[in-house]
């Protein structure tokens, strides 16, 4: 099994690459395949159509693809199968020479660094979100609690966002995955939920992963979004989850055409944006051969600022 303590300095392994999600997997009937070399990575393997056999690397670490040699792929039985790749970072020139190519360009995610002095994450809080904060930290009607233990599928939380992507045709995880994460890795999965009195105005999910953490699903009701509850409630777990020792706060992907108002709540809390890699595609029997594609390509790889 993977290390879950990585050496200092370290950058924490993304959700996706992390034993916490293939034990998820695995509960689920899935088989991930766990390899250790050059880095240990999760790859996800699924029939297309029920018959093609394709592997999916999801936020894999640039290194692993420069390590792709023609024994590693043979060591780890993937030799003739094709590879959706979507490394953690920008990599064009590693994959256009591997042959792999694009076909989505990068997205971004917001991070918080939570190794920072608390007093220095303040400050980096965008002035109207600041304001938002101390106006509900204000509020003696506003309490937070906190819940490490595995969640029902009959939370309030789980109907909301069920009625969200239906209402806007968009898919989250499958919750059944989410229910077995809470399972298979007990304390990972934290619950914050802010009450205004006794009634429970909002809450977020965290999928919490050796020294990082991931913000999964949140919901809002008019009255939590009245007093800011959802500014409270992310304020103070970027703060439990430092104190827990966790160094990154994950929050997703932002798109500022799509849903500019949820990127600007996860720019505001003084998260930094930072680009992915993008997604390619490679067939290892066509080796490079199509390596001119992704030369064609190059231009529109690179990450544009959001």
């Amino acid at each position: 099994m993977f290390d879950n303590a990585p050496s200092q300095g370290a950058r924490p392994r993304p959700l996706q690459q992390h034993p916490n999600f293939a034990a998820a997997l695995r509960a689920c009937g899935q088989d991930p395949l766990l390899l250790h070399h050059p880095v240990p990575a999760v790859i996800l393997r699924q029939r297309l159509g029920g018959r093609l056999p394709v592997a999916m690397l999801a936020r894999a670490e640039p290194v692993l693809m420069r390590g792709m040699t023609r024994d590693w792929l043979a060591d780890s039985g993937l030799a003739r199968t094709p590879l959706i790749l979507s490394p953690d970072a920008p990599c064009a020139t590693q994959l256009a020479r591997l042959g792999a190519v694009p076909v989505m360009t990068p997205a971004w995610v917001a991070e918080i660094d939570l190794t920072q002095a608390k007093h220095d994450r303040r400050a980096r809080l965008h002035q109207k979100w600041r304001n938002r904060l101390t106006r509900a930290e204000a509020n003696k009607r506003l309490k937070l609690v906190v819940d490490t233990g595995a969640p029902s599928a009959e939370h309030w939380l789980f109907t909301a966002d069920r009625t969200l992507q239906h209402r806007r045709g968009f898919r989250n995880w499958p919750e059944a995955l989410t229910l077995a994460y809470a399972r298979e890795n007990p304390g990972q999965t934290v619950l914050f939920t802010a009450k205004d009195g006794r009634e429970e105005v909002a809450a977020m999910l965290f999928l919490r992963h050796g020294r990082a953490a991931t913000y999964h699903i949140g919901h809002s009701t008019p009255a939590g979004r009245a007093v800011s509850a959802h500014a409270l409630i992310l304020w103070r777990a970027a703060c439990w989850f430092a104190e827990q020792g966790v160094a990154r706060l994950d929050l997703g992907q932002i798109d500022t055409q799509h849903a500019a108002g949820l990127a600007r709540f996860k720019l505001g809390s003084g998260a930094a944006p930072r680009p992915l890699g993008g997604t390619w595609l490679w067939w290892p029997p066509l080796g490079r051969s199509l390596g001119w594609l992704a030369a064609c390509d190059r231009r529109r790889m690179q990450p544009v600022p959001r």
